[in-house]
């Protein structure tokens, strides 16, 4: 049996430091659960386009997969994303430019890696998603948390940007659309932010994850469209949304051609590359049938519709900003116990068999909220659902 003292003796401060994951106690406490409705993942539940899973098949089949690749990633499938970018985000880039990483993540942590030094600041709104706030803990810097206005979508606080500014501050990260809010940020938002950016002048890393799934009229604007901010952001995208491949474990990162090779430094002893059949897989979905992707965004748009109807019938328990964009949303606790969202969420799993995601995983702001996502089967929500208006009838 492992002795607990010992091992805090020999863990480094910056790990100890960080808590323990609410997300991820979430998935542990749903093992404990007999037949629990989960609305906490953040996995699509449609299985990968078959068109993607045959590319990878004949990469196998060739022997293409069974030896590393370039760390920065395949030729072909950079000058695919780098046609993608052009084609989708406005974005002009060269393959230099474009490194392929093991999804979203680890791009973000190996331009975090290349960007931060010991004790720089890093402004970060909040809600947003976890992991980012981690990255940058790892790296021994500093999150500083930025609330956004929630009666207005969440949206981007610019004024309180400005005031978060200190001599330690070096760069602003965000995603958007947003984990966990849904809020996409419009191109005036994103251009008064760039505006923070060259007047202190801050590096700009971005998660567009969900960049196709946004609803009602909204528009994804890429940060690196703006030419003037374009050399000081770090772009970073996945095939695991955009295609429900989140298995797959592939994304890929814009920045300068010179930025690249410093974060090359982080990702080689990282993960020395990505996964070669992934690789290969990620071209197949570039160069296959797009329609998927409208495919997908329709049906998380009626899935969110869905969802809003369901939250509707809980209004003495919920209230909500309907989400623009990803298939997350962040409804607010009105519940007497809801200021304390992991106990909450504790309760709603352990005794009314429906996962949810506390708040609190998503900054100082999140606490006294909840995230759903709507990424499943109508059947399921549905389900959850009408396990939650039983639970709380009670």
């Amino acid at each position: 049996m492992t002795d607990k003292r010992k091992t805090k003796n020999i863990v480094s401060d910056r790990v100890s430091r960080i808590p323990r994951s609410a997300i991820h106690e979430m998935t542990r406490l749903s093992m404990q659960v007999e037949d629990p409705v989960s609305l906490s993942w953040a996995r699509p539940a449609a299985g990968t386009p078959e068109h993607i899973n045959e590319a990878a098949c004949e990469a196998i089949n060739k022997g293409l997969v069974s030896g590393y690749s370039a760390s920065i990633g395949l030729p072909e499938l950079r000058e695919a994303i780098v046609e993608k970018l052009d084609r989708d985000n406005n974005i002009k880039a060269e393959p230099s430019e474009v490194l392929v990483t093991v999804g979203a993540i680890e791009g973000l942590s190996a331009a975090v890696m290349a960007l931060l030094d010991p004790g720089d600041e890093v402004l970060i709104p909040s809600p947003n998603y976890s992991t980012h706030a981690q990255q940058v803990a790892l790296a021994s810097a500093v999150p500083v948390y930025v609330p956004t206005v929630e009666e207005k979508g969440f949206s981007l606080d610019i004024d309180a940007f400005k005031k978060a500014v200190t001599k330690k501050t070096r760069a602003i990260m965000f995603c958007t659309p947003s984990n966990p809010t849904g809020a996409v940020f419009d191109e005036k938002e994103l251009r008064a932010l760039a505006q923070v950016a060259l007047e202190n002048d801050l590096a700009i890393m971005v998660d567009e994850s969900y960049e196709y799934f946004t609803f009602d009229g909204a528009e994804h604007v890429s940060l690196a469209s703006i030419p003037e901010v374009k050399e000081r952001t770090v772009s970073c995208f996945t095939f695991t949304k955009t295609y429900a491949m989140t298995g797959w474990r592939i994304g890929y990162v814009v920045a300068t051609a010179d930025l690249v090779t410093q974060m090359l430094k982080a990702h080689i002893p990282f993960t020395i590359c990505a996964p070669v059949v992934s690789q290969y897989a990620a071209l197949g979905a570039l160069k296959g049938a797009q329609e998927w992707i409208e495919k997908f965004r329709k049906k998380y748009l009626a899935l969110r519709d869905l969802t809003c109807e369901r939250l509707d019938r809980l209004s003495s328990i919920f209230e909500y900003q309907k989400p623009k964009g990803s298939y997350c949303m962040f409804p607010k606790i009105l519940h007497k116990d809801g200021s304390d969202s992991l106990s909450f969420c504790k309760r709603l799993l352990l005794e009314g068999k429906v996962s949810t995601t506390p708040g609190v995983a998503f900054g100082p702001t999140g606490e006294g909220h909840l995230r759903i996502t709507f990424c499943d089967s109508e059947e399921a929500i549905n389900k959850a659902f009408d396990r939650m208006e039983k639970y709380f009838s009670k």
